[in-house]
């Protein structure tokens, strides 16, 4: 007998994630019909995205998100015994799918889905979490194909020290721009630094737009966009005339109960800077994707992106280290081994 381990989402969160948000469920596993697969996660990643997912699902269903997993049982030809693979079916230790039917009870028929992994060479199969999957796809197209930024620009980075935020700063010095970054911590910020941001500040500690103002005397051209809130509209406001904003997400309304709280309005400054502001989802370049994982892959093997990891130990850990998202307990990108 084969047993299997998830997590189950019992009910909407209110407020900030919980423990009692969740259960931890066993389960005897089937034997393998046709066209299914037996896989054991090796890495899980949680993502702040999943917050703002789940409330247009109907609980209890297992947590949503994607892990790096090992073929361990195999009825389908594509996908071998012992192949790794990228696998969305949710926070699971060990289960069994069927790779052809995955996402078709999902919302939009898109949630879930199989990838062989590519190969790593000597790199961790976690990068494929982060910089070498989902996150760094998110940096590498939301960057490059919104904010199309040119050498000489200055582009700014809200959620700096995250797991796309840390990306998008490097590929834009890449490209020859001066970089400001802001994170809620003095060695956050010291780290931004570390890796080659120009500027980087503790927004708890210093405001945003007197701390802009002189950092960007020039004005900002590029802003990529993690927070909003009254963040955003403070870096808005010291923007260039036809300034180009990528709009990733907006963690700093995720737990807010009662509806989003109230911000300044920046339509006035998207009219009179006629700023180019465009919100994205990375499944937009499906289509493209192994060329950004490519791109990723080849800038950190080269040591031109340097990526930091905070890896939970313990598959029993997940509601924790995703708790920790909305406190700031990562560097980078957080992932749990299970």
């Amino acid at each position: 007998m084969v047993l299997g381990r998830k997590w189950v989402l019992k009910h909407h969160f209110t407020g900030n994630p919980k423990p009692e948000d969740f259960d931890l469920v066993e389960e005897k596993l089937p034997p393998l019909e046709e066209n299914e697969i037996q896989f054991r996660s090796l890495f899980l990643s949680v993502d702040p995205y999943m917050r703002s997912y789940t409330k247009r699902m109907t609980p209890p269903f297992t947590m949503i998100g994607s892990s790096v997993a090992e073929v361990e049982e195999s009825k389908h030809p594509s996908y071998p015994k012992g192949s790794t693979i990228i696998i969305l079916a949710g926070w699971i230790e060990r289960g069994i799918v069927n790779p052809d039917k995955m996402g078709m009870a999902s919302p939009g028929n898109t949630l879930g889905g199989v990838m062989k992994a590519a190969d790593m060479g000597t790199l961790s199969k976690s990068l494929l979490l982060g910089a070498c999957g989902m996150p760094g796809n998110t940096a590498y197209f939301g960057l490059l194909e919104i904010c199309k930024p040119k050498a000489g620009d200055t582009v700014v980075v809200s959620g700096a020290a995250g797991a796309v935020g840390s990306l998008v700063g490097q590929i834009a010095k890449i490209k020859g721009c001066k970089v400001i970054g802001y994170a809620g911590t003095d060695e956050k910020c010291q780290w931004l630094k570390s890796i080659g941001f120009d500027e980087a500040f503790n927004y708890k500690k210093v405001g945003v737009k007197e701390s802009l103002a002189k950092a960007a005397p020039a004005g900002v051209d590029c802003y990529f966009d993690n927070v909003g809130g009254e963040m955003s509209a403070a870096v808005m406001s010291l923007m260039n005339t036809r300034g180009r904003v990528a709009v990733c997400g907006a963690i700093s309304h995720y737990n807010e109960v009662g509806g989003y709280s109230k911000v300044t309005d920046v339509l006035p400054l998207c009219v009179g800077k006629e700023l180019m502001v465009e919100g994205f989802l990375v499944g937009r370049w499906k289509a493209r994707w192994m060329e950004g994982v490519t791109a990723m892959a080849g800038w950190v093997m080269k040591g031109e992106i340097k990526v930091r990891e905070t890896v939970v130990e313990g598959f029993d850990k997940m509601p924790f280290a995703f708790m920790g998202l909305f406190t700031g307990d990562n560097t980078g990108k957080m992932v749990v081994r299970a």
